[in-house]
């Protein structure tokens, strides 16, 4: 690709920081800005599934991507990350608030502390270390924040044993709504998307408890959960909604929790 292509893309020359870049919609994130011209700074914790993600992109662009070893909830880490990021790029202009777990499922009664404090710190403490540190960058120009939610706690409460996860879920999206409110005067946007069943590796991240089933009730739709598609979608899609979010095709949109779900939550 020539420098004239590049300069063309809608994130030409704009640097955008992805955490849980290592996999599903994080990855394909980082993937579909880069191949649009941005510099991409991949947040995750170091594992060969990261540096895949670097390799891939600076196949595409030599140099366009850098990964850092950072646990998201970790502040030190991630304000040294952020920092190395705007000294390596240059600025910070899109940031996609994504790393993210499911956590133990287990009745209220039977979760344990630990267990609950633990989704709480990876899912709303690393959203506000990564709003927190990014925001003294993104005052210099303007710039776009996308928070990772979900369907889960907003729209369907179906899921059961997720009452951890989907707290932390509701929490974002009024996170989001307060940030959008309080940075609109810096021109710094902040919207949250609510994906529902997306096919992604977060899987990984869930602990199923033996009492789990003692509170689960049956829902069975006839022809599947997911209208729109008869299946999860995919983290492309969600991709595709991001990064309009974090071009300046979205510039009069913030505040705004916008749900990409298939109409699975109409269901509920």
């Amino acid at each position: 690709m020539s420098q004239e292509q590049i300069n063309k893309l809608r994130f030409s020359g704009k640097t955008a920081i992805v955490t849980g870049a290592g996999s599903g919609i994080g990855k394909a994130t980082a993937i579909k800005m880069a191949k649009e011209g941005a510099n991409v700074a991949l947040f995750d914790l170091k594992d060969d599934r990261t540096a895949e993600t670097e390799k891939e992109i600076n196949a595409i662009r030599p140099g366009a991507a850098r990964a850092f070893d950072v646990d998201t909830a970790d502040s030190a880490r991630m304000e040294k990350a952020v920092l190395e990021t705007a000294e390596l790029f240059g600025s910070i202009d899109v940031v996609f608030a994504n790393a993210g777990i499911n956590g133990v499922l287990s009745p209220i009664e039977d979760m344990e502390l630990e267990d609950w404090q633990h989704t709480l710190s990876v899912n709303l403490n690393g959203t506000f270390l990564t709003v927190k540190y990014t925001i003294p960058h993104l005052k210099k120009q303007g710039g776009s924040i996308i928070i990772n939610s979900s369907i889960n706690g907003n729209a369907t409460f179906t899921s059961f044993g997720m009452s951890a996860y989907s707290t932390t879920k509701a929490g974002q999206v009024a996170f989001t709504k307060m940030a959008a409110l309080e940075l609109a005067k810096s021109k710094i946007r902040v919207n949250a998307i609510c994906p529902g069943a997306i096919s992604t590796n977060i899987d990984q991240s869930t602990v199923k408890t033996d009492e789990l089933k003692e509170i689960v009730i049956p829902i069975q739709f006839p022809e599947g959960s997911q209208p729109l598609e008869c299946g999860p979608g995919s983290a492309e899609n969600v991709a595709d909604l991001v990064a309009f979010l974090g071009s300046d095709e979205s510039s009069h949109i913030t505040g705004a929790q916008i749900v990409i779900d298939g109409a699975e939550s109409l269901l509920h």
